[in-house]
């Protein structure tokens, strides 16, 4: 199950481990991705820390990290083809991650609730 951030990350934990990528709102928003700079591998992150960035034909944007641990993997497909993420961006994560703090879940929403916030945007 995906949880969701205020500032459209989404989180897809399984056990101790989590895929985050950029929820498809936040893809409308930006428009097509031309740029992606990608987290280091090893590094240790805070809950809300800005970890990537992403360019668009709109506009450029922060990626923040929804929970706090330390960046495992980084989807190197992005590099060379950052546009993968306006196919299908609930499917093309940025990066893997341990997660330390699994109490910070609990702060972040479920896809329906997340779905109600972009609405009310």
């Amino acid at each position: 199950m995906k949880k969701f951030s205020q500032e459209h990350e989404w989180i897809e934990v399984n056990g101790e481990e989590g895929v985050v990528g950029i929820s498809s709102y936040a893809i409308e928003q930006l428009g097509d991705i031309t740029f992606l700079e990608l987290p280091e591998i090893d590094s240790e992150v805070s809950a809300e820390d800005s970890v990537a960035f992403v360019e668009s034909v709109k506009a450029a944007s922060d990626i923040y990290t929804p929970v706090s641990g330390r960046v495992i993997e980084v989807n190197e497909a992005l590099l060379g083809t950052p546009e993968l993420l306006n196919q299908d961006a609930n499917e093309n994560w940025i990066y893997k991650m341990i997660i330390s703090d699994e109490s910070e879940l609990e702060t972040l929403m479920d896809e329906k609730i997340y779905n109600e916030y972009t609405e009310s945007l």
